[in-house]
């Protein structure tokens, strides 16, 4: 018996786990949005958080991503992924969760407009 040709299966499989852990740990679009829509005057600067990275004060308001230092930040205000996002926020607004049950029917029922009874 030979070796398998798919060898980097198993690395494949515990990758796949923190990009969807990650994903889950992310703000939604519509808060992430909301939050951009603010005025500048109700924004409050960062608190230092020793838990985050870079103490929590090198943050990415569109990707919802604390960075290590300011470099590292600038690297990702280059990227493909953030400049996409970035579009995204300046588009319409996202859909949220009412949205969603209203499609599915689920929202407040809409009969039309209520008729006279005599």
């Amino acid at each position: 018996m030979g070796k398998c040709p798919n060898r980097k299966v198993r690395k494949r499989r515990y990758s796949h786990k923190t990009a969807r852990l990650a994903k889950l740990l992310r703000k939604g679009d519509d808060a992430v949005y909301d939050e951009f829509q603010k005025p500048e005057s109700e924004k409050n600067p960062l608190p230092f958080d020793e838990d985050l990275p870079g103490m929590g004060q090198f943050y990415c308001l569109h990707c919802d991503r604390y960075f290590a230092n300011v470099s590292v930040r600038d690297e990702h205000f280059k990227t493909k992924r953030h400049r996409k996002r970035v579009k995204e926020m300046m588009g319409s607004k996202p859909h949220t969760q009412l949205d969603a049950d209203l499609a599915a029917g689920m929202g407040m029922p809409d009969n039309g407009p209520k008729l006279m009874s005599m």
